[in-house]
Parts: C-alpha cells; structure tokens; sequence
C-alpha cells in the first residue's frame, strides 16, 4: 500500500500576517508567494481576507497576474465572507480563484455573534456556495472555533457537517481558532468525523496558545487529516500557528505512512527571508531555523561527534541547508576548538592548543561570545605571547573615567621582580595609563619607545563582540615595530599591546 499524501498548505500571507506589528508589501506577498510555491514545493497557499484594504487587493491582483502565467491559480486561496456576494465580487476583480469562506463551528458562537439559527446560517452559506460556483470560484469551508464547537455543541457541528458534506464544497477546514486542543482531543475528533465522512477531505489548522500545535498537527495526521495549515516560522496571532518548518521535519521523521511535498533544504532560507521582510526575530532556540539549534556548545559533544557522530540525531543540519557549528565559550573543549580550525583549515600541536583553549575558556568566564572567525586572532595573540620572555608584567591598574574629572590611572609594574606604583592623568585612560607608565620608566633610568600609530578593530567576520584588537606601531632607535593586544574591551587590548611592547624592547 502506498503512502498517504498529506496536503500542506501555508497562511503565512494571511494568517500569519496577523502578527502584532506585521504587514508584508504587495511586492514582499509575491516574493514570498514565490518562494513558497516555487521554491518550499508547498500545496496550497492562503495569501489574503477578501475586502480589507486597497493595498490588499493590489496584492492579490499582482499575485494572480503571476499564478495565471505559471499555472498556479488553484494552489492560492483567499479568506471569504458569508457577505451577500460582496466577497465573490471582490475576488474575481483581483483575479482569485479559489475562496475559503468563513463560518461558524459552534453554536456559541453562532447564537452569540450572528444571532442566527443554524438553518439561517446554514441557507446562508448554500448562497455563498452556489454564488461561487456561478462565477468559477471553488469554494473551501472554515469552521471558525470548530475545537469549542467539538467539545460544548458537537450536536450542532455534525448537524452542519452533514449539511456541508452534500454541498458542492472542495474541503472542509477545522480550525482550533484559540488554541485550547490538546493532542488526545485533536486525535479523538478528527478520527470521528473523518470516519463519519469518508469521502470528503477535511483540513486541520492548529494555533499555538499551549505550545502544542506542532503535537495536535501530527495527532491530526494519525487521526487521517488530509491537510495541515501552517505559517513560516509559526507567525499569527497570539503565539501564532503551526510552524511550517518543524511540522515538516516531523512528519518526514516520524509519519512513515506519509508523504508531503515541500523541499526541506528550502526551509531556512524562506524562514529568514520571512524574518527580514517581518522583523519578527526568529529566536535563538527555536527548532530548525533558530541561530543555535545546530550549535554544540560543551566540549564533550563534540569529542563525540569526531568519534562516530555520537551527538548526532537525525535533525541533520543539512537537511535544511544549514551547517553544524561548534560554539566557542567557557564550556568549549580541545575538541570544540579543533572542529572550527578543521572549518578553517588550521591545525595546532597539543601544547598550543591547549593554550588556546585556555585563552577561550577565559574570554568565556567574562560572559562573551566567541566566534570562529575570531579564532586566527587568538591564536595569534597566544603564540606571539610565547616568543619572548615576560620579564615586565603590568600586575594591577586603576582606570577612572568620570564626567568633569580628567582620566587616571594608577599602575602597579613588576620589573624584574621589583613593583613599582606611579599614578597620573591623561586626555583619555589609555593616554593616563602611559603617563603612568612614563613615569616609573623615568625613575628606573630606562628609555620608552614612542608610540607612533594605534589601530583599533573586531576580527573581520566576527559576529561577536567578544574581541577587540588592538594594534599599535611603536618606534625605537629609529626602527618601528608593531605589537597586538586581544581583549573584550577596548583599552585592556591596548595595555596587553604595551606590555608586549616593554618586554620587547627589554630583551
């Protein structure tokens, strides 16, 4: 027996545009109407509500334009109105061919918000229906708060579905509008009514109220839906709908009787398109898409992961057209570090590796972040520490910086085993802190080289703000030399510049 094709269609354009704050241009909706057809392979698409703005119409109008020339005009859907033609009329004028009219699925609902009777509501929409068909429109149908309906009017909802089933209807939608279903009610009710009605497809569209609208999706899928409503990233109202990516890589990982369509390597970069077009910020954590859910942060995942993917699971960042990354921070091991110089294509011996970590495991206890393209800049800063002799050490400094008082320092330098102290003023710390410096090298009868050039900069790609460089250009006896200093703040880098300067010199 073959696998069961599960419609998947997305309402990000629609539904999800109901975000707090979010509303996509006409030329963002073709974009993404695009990408999700052409490039994501999904089914359906529920793009716009009929009659709510000018700017709306233009973008059904543009998106159709485009669908007619590709053959897509049955794969975009647009949300209707029981409105006496109104909605219909608007549709054809925008070109729409496909309409999914909006109806009570409780009986609260229906006696407290329309003041209706069922056989009203019901006539109603056989008009709605039949309008449609007369002007070439198909005709799917909502059950706005079907999950209440279920669980406090079940009597009603079979009574409308059994209206519903014998209408000239493509699809029957059944909405958990507030989101109030766990997953054994969503299994239970659409498991009855899909056994109820055979022959009629039904969809199942979930919201994420209780954070389990990716659960009672997949319950609907057992249950024998024939379609699921999902939005890119989980955008919609409150805390949204069933997001798109993790609801695919569900099903293809645990719905082995099923078979969808949608390209899963296409995910992500429809996901962060959706973000920047949105400026809804995907979060960190979030399966799938999130910047951190393919990041191995302890150091012991990734030993395992050179030993035999041994913290590998089947979420392959791969699958989703991403990579694998090997966080860098106070929890990193050796093998963390190694894995972002294979990436890099940089190898350490044992004993500068282990320096390395070390200097990483120490930017880590300071709360920062480190990046791989930070990496060449530490070993960097390590190895050059290693090519002379530290027989100068700044051992301790004071830095004060306060409104309408010049800069100091206080500076405490170990020569030879000798600690010196001076204290002085400057036009900013650092100018204080060689001041300072100056001094005690005055009273100790030794020469400073000048300091000719400073530079200051982030390791080009680093994302981070883990790491200032900074590089100054010192002259002495005619001769210029530079030195480094790699630190999170701005004025230590330029003291560890300065103290590999002074035992540069003392050599």
């Amino acid at each position: 027996m073959g696998k069961r094709k599960i419609e998947i269609m997305d309402t990000t354009l629609r539904d999800g545009e109901q975000t707090s704050g979010v509303s996509f241009s006409a030329a963002e909706k073709l974009t993404i109407a695009q990408l999700l057809l052409e490039e994501l392979h999904i089914d359906r698409i529920e793009i716009a509500s009929a009659r709510v703005s000018e700017g709306e119409f233009q973008g059904v109008k543009g998106i159709m334009e485009w669908a007619a020339n590709k053959g897509y005009t049955d794969k975009i859907e647009v949300l209707s109105f029981v409105d006496n033609g109104i909605s219909i009329e608007w549709m054809k004028k925008a070109g729409a061919k496909v309409q999914n009219l909006l109806t009570k699925g409780s009986l609260n609902h229906l006696t407290y918000q329309l003041k209706k009777t069922p056989e009203q509501h019901f006539n109603e929409i056989a008009q709605a229906i039949a309008l449609a068909k007369e002007n070439n429109i198909e005709t799917n149908v909502y059950l706005e708060d079907w999950s209440n309906g279920m669980r406090n009017s079940p009597d009603y909802v079979f009574q409308y579905l059994d209206f519903l089933t014998q209408q000239p209807v493509k699809r029957i939608l059944l909405p958990d509008t507030l989101g109030v279903l766990i997953p054994s009610e969503v299994f239970d009710f659409v498991s009855t009514i899909t056994a109820k009605y055979p022959n009629t497809h039904f969809d199942f569209h979930a919201h994420n109220d209780y954070d389990l609208s990716v659960a009672n999706a997949i319950e609907a899928v057992k249950a024998g839906i024939h379609g699921l409503h999902v939005t890119v990233n989980g955008m919609g109202e409150r805390a949204g709908n069933a997001p798109l990516e993790s609801t695919v890589a569900v099903i293809n990982d645990f719905m082995h009787d099923v078979d969808i369509n949608v390209k899963e390597s296409s995910l992500y970069s429809v996901s962060k398109l959706v973000e920047t077009f949105t400026g809804y910020r995907i979060p960190a954590n979030k399966p799938i898409v999130g910047d951190n859910v393919f990041t191995q942060t302890a150091g012991i995942h990734a030993d395992g992961d050179n030993k035999n993917n041994l913290y590998f699971n089947d979420l392959l960042p791969e699958r989703f057209g991403r990579k694998r990354k090997y966080a860098l921070g106070k929890t990193s091991g050796k093998a963390n570090i190694e894995k972002n110089l294979q990436e890099l294509g940089l190898q350490l011996n044992q004993d500068d590796l282990k320096l390395v970590t070390q200097r990483i495991i120490e930017l880590g206890d300071k709360k920062q972040t480190v990046t791989k393209e930070d990496l060449p800049y530490i070993i960097s800063d390590v190895l050059d520490s290693q090519s002379y002799e530290e027989r100068i050490t700044v051992e301790s400094y004071v830095l004060v910086h306060a409104k309408g008082i010049r800069p100091s320092t206080t500076l405490c330098l170990k020569i030879d085993g000798e600690v010196i102290e001076e204290n002085a003023q400057g036009d900013g710390q650092f100018d204080a802190f060689m001041n300072a410096l100056a001094k005690i090298y005055k009273s100790k009868k030794m020469s400073l080289p000048k300091l000719v050039d400073y530079a200051v900069r982030i390791p080009p790609g680093s994302s981070s703000d883990a790491l200032c460089e900074t590089i100054i250009t010192w002259t002495n006896s005619g001769k210029e030399f530079k030195t480094r200093g790699l630190d999170s703040d701005q004025t230590v880098a330029a003291i560890v510049a300065t103290q590999k300067m002074l035992n540069v010199v003392s050599v």
